[in-house]
């Protein structure tokens, strides 16, 4: 109802004003009153002040034509065509011209839906990725209550700041709401969630009639200089070795060549890095070692590791004495120092061929074929061809036109082109097949080396390769093991250390103790060698995996990391790029400078190796004297007649000196107090597990279980 402004009235506002009252107030009303009456009656009723009624009048008349700019309906919708989801949040009451406007505004500028579910709960229904400004509008709530959870939460964001789905249910959850990542369309069905990945399945032993004899895969090794590469030029009728810097070997090459209308595949290495590494990631693609010493060099350092890496591999080893053609050159000299490895000729009544030959003049190199063929003959290597295609990468590149290429050797199956495969952590198609020539093939063989084009990254020498069922599936499970690395999830494997090598062995993982043994002077190494070979025992055995003088080197540990070894080093240092291996690979390096605590500590570590031997060791008796039945079950009242009764200890329950029970102890009680221990001659009442069957007169028997290392 408008209200007419009387003396009195007006008077009465005049004197708050004075008093130091709001003419705000007053401002307010009289814009209030003022579209009802006209303005020239207004400002004429009231009666004449000396200032306040002009100063009144001013602020009056400006807020009079603002107000009346914005009431007029016909400019209401649009200035808040765009608020239907405040009015949503608000809640306000049932709306009366604003319901159709919503229809009208794109979905995409409406606040996420808050939807109830069949329990009457409000469910949120937000995709990632959303911002605190997202949830807040979803729950109709300002954004700092949102942030003030969040705090609590010890989360601290901005109303721009993305939240995880997790952080968000549980906002969601203190304020009543239902928090889902995303809601499903109307008629859209289930979103159907996918399978993991399996990775491929390990190979399976297959059937005798699909077994067929394959090409022998040989390796060439030994010290550098020897000729591995002019022997292979010599086998292959190629020019390999001219093209290479000063005459080294500086990639890895997989060759096929066919003798007497058997094929052979080689392997050309640049020394025994490489082989190790590609068995340090279970690649054992060789069959046969061939190794490579010069007849006027003899055995070398190299030659040695050489010997030690092919030992470890357990493969057969062919020695191939080169350079025969020489003045210098001395067989027996060599042949000596064989026998002092361990690899005794043939002719000297040993099991180890050794082929003279010369690749210059090309002397002895068909007895070398010749007996390369005959121990693959003997060693009867078969693979089946209908199995699934799997390999593994010798070498990686990336080349220009072809993008990620790599030589692979064809273990078992038939590979093909066109066929999806993954590869360590990448996945491909098979684009293309080229063999050692250079000329493109449309299937290989087991033992064939190609070149495979096709793969989405760069893989790993060594790297399985495994045909797949389906492209999809292969670049699933490529996706998956590259989010694993970038996760952090692909820790380096568990080595042995000597301080943990006894829950090693109760896994079942070792049963021997391998060492890599590096000392400063020969003198020194044969002394720790001597003195290790001396430990003896008749359930450990301590193998020396390779034994050599100077620094720790690369090539040390990935010898021990495809023997599973430890690292010993005398006086002598480790290389940066050594450790840096040893602490990617997870391998143990031990350094010592006193003699006697390199030998303790290892024979420490053998004696680790054993099952500790268990001891029971009888503490005490006690005698049932009377039965108690309780609420909580059954309880024996007994005298303790000998030692002690222990709680943490355990408990025998003997009648007619025939045991029928062993447990631990449930309660011991003295009185009404638990107590740890009652001593000979006091009572106390015993409760044990769950045995309830006590009788008078039964004695229980208190022991203690002891783990006694064992001995060597």
């Amino acid at each position: 109802m408008p209200t007419k402004t009387t003396p009195k009235t007006s008077a009465r506002k005049t004197d708050d004003t004075r008093r130091g009252g709001k003419p705000a107030i007053t401002s307010r009303t009289a814009t209030k009153t003022a579209p009802v009456e006209k303005p020239k009656g207004a400002t004429a009723e009231p009666p004449a002040a000396p200032k306040a009624p002009k100063e009144v009048v001013s602020l009056i008349e400006p807020k009079q034509k603002t107000v009346r700019k914005r009431t007029p309906s016909p400019l209401e919708n649009k200035p808040f065509a765009t608020l239907p989801s405040i009015s949503r949040i608000l809640e306000p009451e049932p709306p009366k011209t604003a319901v159709a406007a919503p229809p009208e505004v794109p979905p995409d500028q409406l606040a996420p839906p808050v939807t109830g579910d069949e329990g009457g709960e409000k469910v949120v229904h937000l995709k990632p990725p959303f911002s605190v400004k997202d949830l807040a509008d979803a729950m109709g709530l300002k954004p700092f209550k949102i942030i003030g959870d969040l705090i609590e939460f010890n989360v601290f964001a901005k109303p721009s700041d993305g939240m995880e789905p997790d952080i968000a249910a549980k906002v969601c959850a203190r304020h009543g709401f239902t928090f889902e990542k995303e809601k499903r369309k109307e008629g859209g069905g289930v979103h159907r969630v996918e399978d993991k990945p399996k990775p491929p399945p390990e190979p399976v032993k297959p059937k005798e009639e699909e077994l067929r004899l394959r090409a022998p895969i040989v390796t060439f090794m030994g010290h550098v200089d020897h000729g591995k590469t002019t022997l292979m030029d010599t086998i292959r009728k190629t020019r390999v070795a001219a093209g290479e810097a000063g005459g080294i070997t500086q990639h890895i090459g997989a060759y096929s060549v066919e003798h007497n209308g058997q094929r052979i595949t080689f392997l050309d290495t640049p020394g025994h890095a490489a082989f190790t590494a590609m068995r340090a990631r279970g690649a054992n693609v060789t069959d046969i070692v061939v190794l490579i010493i010069a007849a006027d060099d003899g055995i070398m350092p190299q030659t040695v590791e050489a010997l030690n890496h092919a030992k470890a591999a357990k493969v057969k080893i062919i020695v191939a004495i080169t350079k025969i053609d020489l003045p210098g050159a001395n067989l027996d000299k060599v042949k000596g120092q064989l026998q002092e490895k361990g690899l005794a000729p043939e002719d000297w009544g040993g099991d180890t061929i050794v082929c003279p030959v010369s690749a210059v003049k090309n002397q002895g190199i068909d007895k070398l074929l010749e007996a390369i063929t005959l121990e693959a003959e003997m060693l009867e290597i078969k693979a089946s061809r209908e199995q699934t295609p799997r390999g593994s990468v010798i070498e990686a590149q990336i080349e220009q036109g072809r993008g990620p290429t790599a030589t692979i050797i064809v273990k078992m199956g038939t590979l093909k082109v066109g066929q999806p495969f993954i590869c360590g952590r990448y996945s491909g198609k098979v684009k293309s097949l080229i063999d050692d020539a250079g000329q493109p093939i449309k299937e290989a063989a087991p033992s064939t080396p190609c070149k495979v084009l096709g793969f989405s990254g760069l893989p790993n020498a060594g790297d399985e390769f495994v045909v797949m069922e389906n492209e999809r599936t292969a670049q699933r499970l490529s996706e998956e093991r590259l989010e694993e690395e970038r996760m952090g999830k692909l820790a380096p494997p568990a080595r042995p250390t000597l301080e943990g090598l006894f829950e090693t062995l109760a896994e079942g993982q070792r049963k021997k103790l391998f060492l890599v043994l590096k000392g400063d002077v020969q003198g020194s190494l044969e002394a720790l060698v001597a003195s290790l070979s001396e430990i003896k025992s008749k359930k450990i055995d301590l193998e020396i995996v390779h034994a050599a003088v100077g620094p720790i080197s690369e090539n040390d540990i990935l010898l021990a990391t495809a023997s599973n070894a430890v690292v010993v080093g005398f006086n002598v240092k480790v290389e940066s790029t050594a450790a840096n291996v040893a602490r990617r690979e997870g391998i143990q390096i031990k350094l010592f400078s006193i003699i006697y605590e390199l030998i303790d500590q290892v024979k420490e570590a053998m004696a680790g190796l054993l099952d500790p031997e268990t001891r029971e060791t009888v503490i005490g008796h006690a005698e049932v004297r009377k039965v108690f039945d309780l609420s909580k079950g059954r309880v024996a009242g007994c005298a303790v007649i000998d030692g002690r009764i222990a709680r943490n200890a355990r408990a025998r329950v003997t009648r007619d000196r025939q045991p029928i029970y062993d447990g631990g102890f449930a309660t011991l009680k003295r009185f009404q107090d638990d107590v740890k221990e009652v001593r000979n001659g006091l009572e106390c009442g015993i409760k044990l597990g769950d045995f309830n069957d006590y009788e008078a007169g039964d004695i229980i028997e208190c022991y203690t279980l002891e783990k006694v290392a064992q001995k060597l």
